[in-house]
């Protein structure tokens, strides 16, 4: 295919491939070079009127658009502005058959299931940060059995930060204690940081104490030597750990993109849209972030809610967002980036319209603000920023076990969980194979959404049984980013 009109309303359609002035393509004859995920207009497009794409409003037009004519940003303009009211107009979900499988994991203490078994040195505050990576480095050498690797997941925080925003690190910190991908954690300590062991504690709550140990760096004469004893420890104990049958009705999986273009909204999207409805259907969980990836398709997501307090909770998700964004100044509607424009996507709605089909169809079942636990099965929506690192953490945060990243321009980054890196063009995913984990590009030759979805499922169930590894983990590309909201001191 050269060419994809995505919704029989649209009066644009979206090159596959790069065109040509002179082209005929679905009955019009192009005006301009059209390149390789980008629009060119199918009507009369007069000034002030609406272009459509994937059914709905997606801007309007700056000036008069002629058939065959290039619609991007020089023409085209956001119809978003402000805080809005929304209705509860909830729409009827119809049933889907879900798939079942299972996956082999580790059964933990507490009943979850994890998919790794890795051992996490997590600071309490940035100044042990250095101390972390040298244990985790000089503790490759107690790898053994069933121990997947130690690793530092070092963050700039934990100290001079006051009310709600040093709370956003402690829930962040303590998610990813209790995180069953992890078969041992140690808790490093300074002592007299803000975000201190015995402060810590009070919102970490009930740990396993053969599973989860601390050290205060302040309280030891060599913290490296006694970091390292410990971990010893927590190797030993985890390296017994064994693989089991696991239902996939427990697997939590996270959804999110970056360095979106015009092809993510057409293949990798919807692709992971269909995998997450036959997770979902068969009794999984998914959850989706990025608010502020969704201003321009909210609606979509609020007819889904399953009742109005849900409703009433992602009205809330939504406008809490734009006011952050008022608070300190900025443009609510500032997006997309640069990447993103040059890939094709030309406003927010055009971003948002393709983002949010990465959740399938299925009813949305809770609303989770930033760094609460998943505890409701089906699709959840949660409450954090499109940052690449940050919404990837925030997921971890609540207990994603991996999160699926589909991305058009590629990136290397891996949160602390399994990061699958779904390209949403071919290219990419021949120019890119050490970044690249899945090419949904292959729906621009296949045109087949369906298969590709459920290739990904495959692929992602031996993911979890941990028959192959994403290339963030072969090369050890771990990290988290916390989110930030308030002053420090």
């Amino acid at each position: 295919m050269k060419f994809v009109k995505i919704s029989p309303i649209d009066n644009v359609a979206v090159a596959l491939l790069p065109l040509s002035e002179g082209e005929e393509a679905l009955g019009v004859t192009l005006t301009a070079d059209i390149p390789a995920g980008h629009k060119f207009a199918l009507a009369d497009i007069k000034e002030g009127e609406n272009v459509i794409k994937y059914g709905s409003p997606i801007g309007h037009a700056t000036e008069n658009i002629t058939p065959g004519s290039w619609v991007h940003t020089h023409n085209t303009k956001t119809n978003l502005d402000g805080i809005l009211e929304y209705k509860y107009d909830p729409v009827e979900i119809p049933e889907k058959e879900g798939k079942s499988a299972t996956f082999k994991g580790f059964r933990r203490a507490d009943g979850k299931a994890g998919i790794r078994n890795e051992i996490w040195i997590i600071p309490t505050v940035g100044c042990v940060n250095s101390p972390a990576e040298i244990i985790a480095k000089e503790a490759e050498k107690f790898v053994l059995g069933s121990v997947d690797g130690v690793f530092a997941l070092t963050h700039p925080f934990g100290c001079s930060q006051l009310g709600g925003d040093h709370l956003n690190t402690q829930k962040a910190l303590a998610g990813l204690v209790h995180h069953p991908n992890a078969g041992g954690v140690l808790v490093l300590g300074l002592g007299c940081e803000n975000n201190n062991l015995d402060e810590f504690r009070k919102i970490l709550g009930e740990t396993d104490p053969e599973r989860v140990r601390f050290l205060n760096c302040q309280d030891v004469t060599d913290e490296i030597e006694d970091g390292l004893a410990i971990v010893r420890e927590l190797c030993d104990i985890a390296s017994k750990d064994v693989r089991e049958d696991i239902p996939s009705s427990e697997l939590i999986v996270g959804l999110k993109c970056g360095g979106s273009d015009g092809f993510s909204g057409i293949t990798a999207n919807p692709a992971v849209g269909v995998f997450s409805d036959m997770l979902v259907y068969g009794g999984g969980t998914a959850i989706l972030t990025e608010v502020p990836e969704m201003f321009g398709a909210e609606t979509l997501l609020m007819e889904r809610c399953e009742n109005r307090e849900l409703f009433d909770k992602t009205v809330s998700l939504i406008n809490n967002f734009k006011e952050y964004f008022i608070r300190y100044g900025q443009v609510v509607y500032e997006n997309p980036s640069p990447g993103n424009k040059k890939g094709g996507i030309t406003t927010l709605e055009d971003k948002s319209l393709g983002c949010t089909q990465k959740c399938g169809t299925a009813a949305v079942k809770a609303v989770m603000e930033y760094g609460d636990p998943v505890t409701v099965k089906g699709l959840n929506l949660l409450s954090a920023p499109g940052n690449d690192l940050v919404a990837s953490t925030a997921l971890a945060v609540s207990g994603a076990h991996l999160v699926l990243f589909t991305t058009g321009r590629g990136t290397p980054f891996g949160c602390p969980v399994p990061t699958v890196k779904i390209s949403s063009n071919t290219p990419l995913a021949e120019k890119k194979p050490t970044w690249i984990d899945f090419n949904a590009g292959v729906v621009c030759e296949t045109g087949d959404i369906a298969a590709c979805g459920a290739d990904l499922f495959d692929y992602v169930m031996a993911l979890a049984s941990g028959e192959i590894k994403t290339n963030n983990e072969k090369q050890n590309m771990k990290g988290i980013s916390i989110f930030k909201d308030g002053v420090t001191l």
